[in-house]
C-alpha cells in the first residue's frame, strides 16, 4: 500500500485536527496509508510514526490544538539533522509528506522537496502572516477569540472610567489586531505595518475623554509594543488612568470556528491530491474562497500586506 506521512510543525492552531482528518480520508480514497508523525519535525528525526486508523480521526474536527502534538526542531534544518528525517521517511516508505504549520515550517517542506522528497505545505498559524493565502488555518478562531474577550474587558473598563490596552499576538503581522479590533469596536488599533506614535494615541484619548468618552479600547499587536509600555507612557504623559491586558495563549486555544475547520479540509484534500499527482514543492492557500496552490519558494517569500483600507475605515468610524 502507498503511505503519505503528515506532521503538524510550530505553534499550535484551532483547525489543525480539522486538516489531519481531512488528509487521512482524502488518502484512504485514493489508496494511502496515512502515517501520523508525533512531535513536527522533531519527531520525524526520531522516527516517532504511527499509521493512523479511523479511531485517531473519528472525532476531532471539533478539537483545538492537534492530535499529533508539535515541536520546534533546530536539528532539522542542519545537515545531520535532515539526514535522519529523510532515513525515516524512507525507512517508512512514505511516498509523500503533508506539513501543516507556518513560514518557518514550510521552509522544512521546501528542503525535503530539494532532497528529493514529494512534499507539500498547508498554512497552519492564527498570525494570518503568510502572504500568498488570504487566510491561514486557525486565524479566524484567533479572532474571535480575542474578541470574545474585548467585550468581557470593555465591561470593566466601562465601570472604572478606565482606557483598555489590549496585547495580541500576531509577530510582525497586525491581523490579529486589526481584524479582532475592528469586529469589536476598538478605539483605536496598532500594528507594525502602519506606525502609529504613542503620542497621536494620547492625543486621540484625551480628545475622546474631553468630549465625555471616559473609557477606550485600544488594541496593539506584539509586534508594534508592549501594552504595559503604552500604559506607563500614558501614566507618564496624560492623566488618563489604563489597564494593560495580555491575551497571550488563550488566543489559540479553544474549538475551531467553522470558517476554519472547512479551509483546512479543502486544504487538506488538495494536499493530497497534489502528491496523488507526483507533485512536490507546493503550498496549498485560499484565495478569493478558491483553493490555491504556489511553489513553496514563493509561499515563504511573499510578504504579508495589511488591509489598509479595513484600517483607514476603524480609524474614521472611532473618530466619532
Amino acid at each position: 500500500m502507498k503511505r503519505i506521512g503528515i506532521l503538524t510543525s510550530g505553534g499550535d492552531t484551532p483547525g489543525m485536527n480539522a486538516a489531519i482528518r481531512s488528509v487521512f480520508k482524502e488518502g484512504l480514497a485514493r489508496g494511502y496509508a496515512v502515517m501520523g508523525i508525533y512531535h513536527g519535525y522533531k519527531g520525524l528525526i526520531e522516527g516517532s510514526v504511527r499509521q493512523l486508523d479511523h479511531g485517531d480521526v473519528e472525532n476531532i474536527m471539533h478539537k483545538g490544538g492537534t492530535i499529533l502534538r508539535t515541536a520546534r526542531s533546530a536539528e532539522f534544518m542542519q545537515a545531520g539533522g535532515m539526514q535522519k528525517a529523510l532515513d525515516v521517511i524512507r525507512a517508512y516508505n512514505m511516498d509523500g509528506l503533508v506539513v501543516v504549520g507556518g513560514d518557518g515550517s514550510f521552509r522544512g517542506v521546501k528542503a525535503l522537496s530539494d532532497a528529493g522528497i514529494r512534499a507539500v505545505g498547508i498554512p497552519g498559524t492564527i498570525d494570518n502572516d503568510m502572504g500568498y493565502t488570504d487566510f491561514t488555518i486557525g486565524f479566524d478562531t484567533a479572532i474571535n477569540n480575542v474578541m470574545a474577550e474585548i467585550y468581557k474587558i470593555r465591561d470593566t473598563m466601562l465601570s472604572h472610567d478606565r482606557v483598555g490596552i489590549i496585547e495580541v499576538m500576531g509577530r510582525a503581522c497586525g491581523d490579529i489586531a486589526l481584524w479582532a479590533g475592528v469586529a469589536a469596536a476598538a478605539d483605536i488599533i496598532i500594528v507594525p505595518e502602519i506606525p502609529l506614535p504613542w503620542e497621536k494615541v494620547a492625543e486621540q484619548l484625551t480628545v475622546n475623554k474631553i468630549k465625555g468618552k471616559k473609557t477606550s479600547i485600544v488594541m496593539i499587536s506584539e509586534g508594534a509594543g508592549k501594552a504595559s509600555d503604552l500604559v506607563k507612557y500614558l501614566c507618564d504623559n496624560t492623566d488618563i488612568e489604563s489597564k494593560s491586558v495580555v491575551l497571550g495563549y488563550i488566543q489559540r486555544g479553544g474549538n475551531p470556528t467553522a470558517h476554519d475547520r472547512i479551509i483546512a479540509v479543502r486544504m487538506g484534500a488538495r494536499a493530497v491530491e497534489l502528491i496523488d499527482e507526483g507533485k512536490t514543492g507546493r503550498a496549498v492557500g485560499i484565495k478569493e474562497n478558491r483553493v490555491i496552490d504556489v511553489d513553496i519558494a514563493e509561499a515563504v517569500s511573499t510578504p504579508d500586506r495589511i488591509d489598509a483600507s479595513l484600517y483607514a475605515v476603524n480609524a474614521t468610524l472611532a473618530k466619532f
